[in-house]
């Protein structure tokens, strides 16, 4: 059997590109969207009977569909790279997530090309969206498995468990209520594209009291939980409240509504950072033990938390 390899940095970074590149696709079939462009290419795989690239007869919103096909591209060969590099060093753990990204970008690419085929039906439109955000926990998990893990912290405090699941439930909800509000709302990524019945003042608010429920939650957390995890959530959903309650009452401004879109994501990276502060405690030994690293000293490394706190703050400008 093959030695567990050290700790690899390549890797790591690789597993943060994977993470970031996964956000940014979000954000880039949010302008596709918002621009009117989901049909730029009316057809999958080619973007026209005849071509698979967009021609200039199709204008802005031809380079702007296909301009996302193409960064789907670039997310799989990350994710491909990613998939490689722990297999080369035989990381069983890290290979496990980096194949598990792979996979769902391949998903998310057929469920792309689906919602061209169903000419954006928006329940098929928020699956995509919603599978986004299934593989940023995915990319997540592969991010927690490559990062070096520094001092364990106290012991967890009775129902901090509960609780993080709890939040991790609710904020889920907001995210789907939300696709339900993206759905029965005006950027429907073409003007002949369907919407589907709701309600927009009614599941609106329905979306908003999901919103203060998770915001009650993590206050609870930043009380409960230790460590910075809990006061980033915090600072982040506040941030993506206020920019909700603008939008929502300046009647859906695109940019603000593609803010709103990296703010999701930025609130649901940071709801999963809940989980290591309730997951790394200390094993009965008394020593931490990374999912990346077998017989290595822990360290006071901190690159995964300073990276996502970085792009957490830059998100709330």
């Amino acid at each position: 059997m093959a030695a567990v390899q050290p700790y690899s940095p390549v890797l790591h970074r690789f597993a943060l590109a994977n993470l970031v590149v996964n956000v940014a696709i979000v954000v880039t079939g949010g302008a596709v969207r918002l621009s009117n462009s989901g049909l730029g290419c009316p057809t999958w795989p080619r973007c026209t009977d005849d071509s698979y690239v967009a021609t200039p007869e199709m204008g802005i919103h031809g380079a702007i569909e296909f301009g996302n096909r193409t960064l789907t591209g670039v997310v799989g060969v990350i994710a491909l790279i990613s998939v490689l590099l722990a297999w080369r060093m035989h990381r069983r753990g890290e290979l496990r997530w980096a194949l598990g990204v792979l996979a769902g970008v391949a998903v998310q690419g057929l469920v792309g090309g689906a919602t061209v085929r169903v000419r954006l039906n928006p329940w098929v439109v928020g699956m995509h969206f919603l599978l986004s955000i299934a593989l940023i926990a995915v990319t997540y998990g592969l991010v927690r498995a490559t990062a070096r893990i520094g001092s364990p912290n106290p012991p967890n405090p009775r129902g901090a468990r509960p609780l993080v699941i709890a939040t991790t439930v609710a904020s889920a909800a907001v995210l789907v209520a939300g696709v339900l509000v993206t759905g029965a709302g005006p950027h429907s990524g073409d003007t002949g594209a369907a919407r589907n019945g709701f309600d927009p003042e009614q599941i609106s608010q329905i979306h908003a009291d999901l919103v203060f429920l998770v915001l009650g939650l993590t206050l609870a957390a930043v009380f409960l939980l230790p460590g910075r995890a809990p006061k980033v959530l915090l600072g982040v959903l506040l941030g993506q409240g206020l920019i909700g309650f603008v939008q929502y009452f300046t009647d859906l401004p695109r940019v603000l509504v593609a803010a709103h879109m990296l703010g999701a994501c930025l609130v649901w990276i940071a709801t999963l950072r809940l989980w290591p502060s309730i997951k790394s405690a200390a094993g009965p030994s008394g020593e931490l033990t990374s999912a990346s690293t077998v017989g290595h000293q822990p360290s006071a490394e901190r690159s995964l938390e300073d990276n996502l706190t970085v792009a957490n703050t830059a998100g709330n400008r």
